[in-house]
């Protein structure tokens, strides 16, 4: 039953999308669905043949319960603990499933609005006794299925539940409930985006697992276990882009006063005598000695690798790509500055943003680390100035 209802409401799906003058076919497949399984299964006695029905449900709307708030100190820690995380995961999820439908429709949703609508729903719902409301993802794509468009079909359903509440609901009794999951599945089906999907896979390999996982999480466990597990994957490659950020080694592109990765550059090349290195990320205490273990297995390599007419006498860095630096990273810069010196280097830093600036004068006003002569403002000037300083001390 469950699969034929299936097909029934994909197909109804289907001819709404050749002939979109036949929408009409799509918005009441799910309603004519519900109607004919209570009919099959209340004239074949379905539920004795193992055909799990909705049951007898009371009619009527809840009573108004603010009366019987109670704010008993020995439960009030607990509601407090359960409000906080259902509030979280009910938030999440609204979000998510907001900016899920804001991406097919092409437009935007704002978080704090969300969070202020689904905090007043639920502050009048508790005093009527209500389940906690969010922004279901089951729901909301039954809604975008049968082609609803503005919240006017949030006022049509409201009254239509009140009225099915109040008059309706024993009809409802042999409602099958695998055509229910049927009428959920054929309307998530309609936004698998597998374009999209494989789109992801071309980008970014990171981000398609992200996408597999939250998929899978969602569909064979919960809602709330695969947004979980996509929020945990996602902070943990922001963490892995943080202790691993991008570092780089450069090359002048002949001709020019211009110096780029010489790996993504075929025309760039190494400049003799110099080791030119790049940051791209901020500079602080989870990345330090990342940096420094790098810093130092470059310097090795240049030093074992280095001839008499390329012997390495530079090492420039970059800081143009470090939008902010702290305490650590100010004392990972002095302990390379003293590493290179005692290799018989010259560390030299090029064009420092105004705050990492801002941090080495403080460090020079106590301790004359890093003088003017090793600050630059581009590394074409860096190396045009300490080349031609290099020949005029050549003997």
């Amino acid at each position: 039953m469950g699969a034929c209802f299936l097909l029934l409401l994909l197909s109804a799906r289907h001819v709404s999308m050749k002939w979109p003058k036949l929408f009409w076919i799509s918005a009441c497949a799910p309603l004519a669905s519900v109607i004919i399984s209570t009919l099959l299964v209340f004239l074949f006695k379905g539920q004795k043949h193992g055909i799990s029905i909705i049951g007898q449900l009371k009619c009527g709307l809840n009573r108004p319960s603010w009366d019987k708030l109670l704010f008993d100190p020995t439960y009030l820690g607990l509601t407090m603990k359960t409000g906080l995380v259902t509030g979280i995961i009910s938030l999440t999820e609204g979000v998510a499933v907001g900016r899920t439908f804001a991406s097919l429709k092409d437009y935007q949703v704002d978080g704090n609005k969300e969070m202020m609508a689904i905090g007043l729903m639920n502050i009048v719902g508790s005093c009527t006794s209500c389940y906690v409301t969010t922004g279901a993802f089951s729901r909301s794509a039954v809604n975008h299925n049968a082609g609803c468009k503005t919240a006017m079909s949030n006022v049509i359903m409201a009254l239509t539940v009140m009225v099915a509440l109040l008059f309706l609901m024993p009809l409802f009794a042999y409602t099958p409930n695998v055509v229910l999951g049927a009428i959920i599945i054929s309307a998530v089906i309609g936004l698998i985006d597998i374009p999209a999907v494989y789109h992801i896979w071309k980008m970014d390999k990171m981000d398609f697992l992200v996408c597999v996982c939250a998929f899978a999480g969602v569909i064979f466990i919960s809602v709330q276990e695969g947004l979980a597990i996509a929020v945990g994957i996602s902070i943990f490659r922001v963490l892995l882009q943080i202790t691993r950020p991008k570092m780089m080694i450069q090359g002048n592109i002949k001709g020019t006063d211009i110096y780029r990765n010489f790996h993504q550059y075929k025309e760039a090349q190494r400049v003799p005598g110099f080791l030119i290195l790049t940051v791209e990320a901020p500079i602080n205490f989870a990345n330090t000695n990342y940096l420094n273990e790098r810093i130092k297995r470059w310097i090795e390599e240049e030093s074992s690798a280095g001839n008499k007419q390329s012997e390495l006498h530079f090492v420039i860095l970059d800081l143009s790509a470090v939008p902010a630096i702290d305490t650590s990273g100010i004392a990972f810069l002095i302990d390379i500055k003293k590493q290179t010196e005692k290799r018989g280097l010259e560390l030299i830093l090029v064009n420092p943003t105004g705050e990492v600036m801002e941090k080495i004068q403080r460090v020079n006003d106590s301790h004359d680390h890093f003088k003017s002569d090793c600050l630059y403002l581009t590394t074409g000037e860096a190396v045009a100035s300490l080349s031609a300083f290099s020949k005029m001390t050549t003997p």
